[in-house]
This record gives C-alpha cells, structure tokens and sequence, in this order.
C-alpha cells in the first residue's frame, strides 16, 4: 500500500530527448524529471544500470541529444505540491512587467526583493515562479543572474538552442548592459573607467563578500555621470566584466556607496534614507542591447525606473 504523499511509476518508461532538453546533463534531466526523488536515488540508479540511453549504460554527467531514448525505470516520486508559492506581488509583477516575448525569449523587468532562483534558503525564486505560472511551457531557464535586490531587465530563454547562443553572447561582448544608480555623495566626475580586479570570498558570518585585490579577477566598470543633486549622484554604470557584485564594489571604490546597499554601503547614511521611506539598494538593470539568438535582430531593451526609485529621483531634484 503506497503513501498518500508518494506516487509509483510502474512501468519502464522510455523518453525521447527534444529540443527543449538537448544538451542537458543526464543526472540533471532526471532531477527535473522525477520531482521529489532524492538525488542519491537519482545517481544510484544510474550507477546500478537502470537509466540507459539508446540501451546502453550511461554516466551521470554525460549530456542527452537530440532524438536519444532514455530508459527510466519504475520508481517511487513525490508527489507534487500545491504550485504557486511565490508572493503575490511577483506573481503580478511577472504578469505585468515584461519587456519582451517571442517563442525563443522572455525578457522581464524583475522587481527588487526577488531572488532570480530558490536556493540558500529560499524556496522559491522568479523562475521557479514563471514555471508555476506556465506549466505547459516546455522550457524556461535563466540567461543571466541580477542580485536579489537589484530591479531591471532579466532575460529567460524559451529554447535550449537560445540559452547557448546568449550565454556565449555573456562570455563574450555580445551584451550591453546598461544600468542606473544612485551614489552617496557628489561625484565631480564627467566618467571614469573603474578597472580594478575583484576577489571573491566568505566573510565569517557565511555572507558571500567580495572586494577590490591584486589578487582577483579582472573587473572593468564604466561610470557616466547622469545627474548631480544635493548629497547623491545618479550615474550610468556600464559593466564590461560579469563579476559578483560588480558594480557595487566598483562604487564603493570610487569612494560613493549605492544609496541603500546594506552590504557594502554606510549604514549611517542608509538609516537617513530609511528614514526618508526609501529601503532599498538603487541598483537597476536599464538597458540591454543585443542580437536575437535565432534571427539576429538587433534587440534593444529599457526596463522604466520602478515607481519607488523614480519617487526617490524626484524628491532629489
């Protein structure tokens, strides 16, 4: 007598690999599979034979192609729970906001407070939430990362063969990345190329830290100065590396904070700013250019400033 919580696939099943899986690891396919399987049933049945591909054994790490037969065997899953997880507020935000969508790519203007993928913690992230809301979707999967607190341009793909031509677009130059914030303090500076190498590591509370060293990755940051106001500056921030919280390293370098960045900001002036009603990092992914994975056309994007960012802009005029 089974479980009420669990569900047995009796039969052998033999699954045909499409588009929408092509190049996927095998041990990944199965994770999202057969939801609710623990991964080291997952890889034991590898090891033991039973998953096959085109009849033959198979390691875990090799990845399926087009039109391979994978063997699953009869087995125990969990079943699903009840989907949307996700806040109400990203569930609107992610109807609403979005930017661009055709049937290789979705691009959306993600809100701030967001996640763009469950992990350390938390549940669920945007795509996790855009899967809830499209279940008949083949195949959503990030592009590209923005930190949970930064709002702006995400792009998701919606065919395997997109995703690999946009992230050869990231490892390369084939991405302008745009974005705007707001600096504590008047910087007299027209432009500067911030060209400081970033390094890496875990502070002793566990948060991921990262900071300027002769010793880390090269890190190249364009700032543009856009707007000059009382005690902020509003710049253009143009990342030409992809590095961990790039931009807001390179800020603190240049010796102004983005205005509510708790992590490598002053917390003086962020409790001033808390105190005037604004509780977020002013970090926002504003434009993106490049060209379309399938019919090269030249994409142009601009997600508008959120209200409470552009509400902020105003009150410093």
């Amino acid at each position: 007598m089974k479980s009420e919580d669990n569900k047995v696939i009796p039969k052998v099943q033999l699954i045909e690999i499409t588009d929408a899986q092509e190049g996927q690891r095998l041990d990944n396919f199965l994770m999202k599979l057969l939801k609710g399987v623990p991964k080291s049933r997952i890889y034991r049945i590898i090891r033991k034979g039973e998953v096959r591909i085109n009849k033959g054994r198979c390691d875990a790490k090799r990845k399926v192609q087009l039109g391979d037969i994978v063997r699953i065997p009869p087995i125990r899953v969990a079943e699903e729970k009840q989907l949307i997880s996700a806040p109400g507020y990203l569930i609107a935000a992610l109807k609403r906001d979005i930017l661009f969508e055709d049937d290789a790519i979705l691009v959306i203007n993600k809100p701030s407070g967001f996640a763009v993928h469950g992990g350390s913690g938390i549940s669920s992230g945007v795509i996790e939430a855009l899967r809830e809301l499209r279940p008949d979707s083949r195949f959503l999967e990030l592009v590209h990362r923005l930190d949970r607190d930064t709002s702006g341009c995400l792009i998701i793909a919606k065919k395997r063969s997109a995703l690999r031509t946009l992230h050869e677009y990231f490892r390369g130059d084939g991405v302008k990345k745009n974005y705007l914030a707001l600096l504590h303090g008047r910087w007299e500076r027209q432009k500067l190329m911030v060209d400081q190498p970033l390094l890496k590591n875990i502070s002793q509370g566990g948060e991921r830290m990262v900071k300027v060293s002769a010793s880390g990755k090269p890190s190249k940051t364009l700032f543009r100065r856009m707007a000059l106001y009382h005690d902020t500056t509003l710049v253009e921030a143009s990342p030409f590396t992809g590095r961990t919280h790039q931009i807001r390293v390179h800020a603190g370098w240049l010796g102004h904070a983005i205005i509510g960045d708790d992590r490598y900001g002053e917390n003086e002036i962020n409790k001033g700013f808390r105190r005037r009603g604004y509780k977020r990092l002013f970090l926002h992914a504003h434009k993106l250019q490049f060209a379309h994975p399938v019919n090269g056309e030249i994409m142009k994007l601009v997600a508008p400033l959120p209200d409470d960012l552009q509400a902020l802009l105003d009150k410093e005029q």
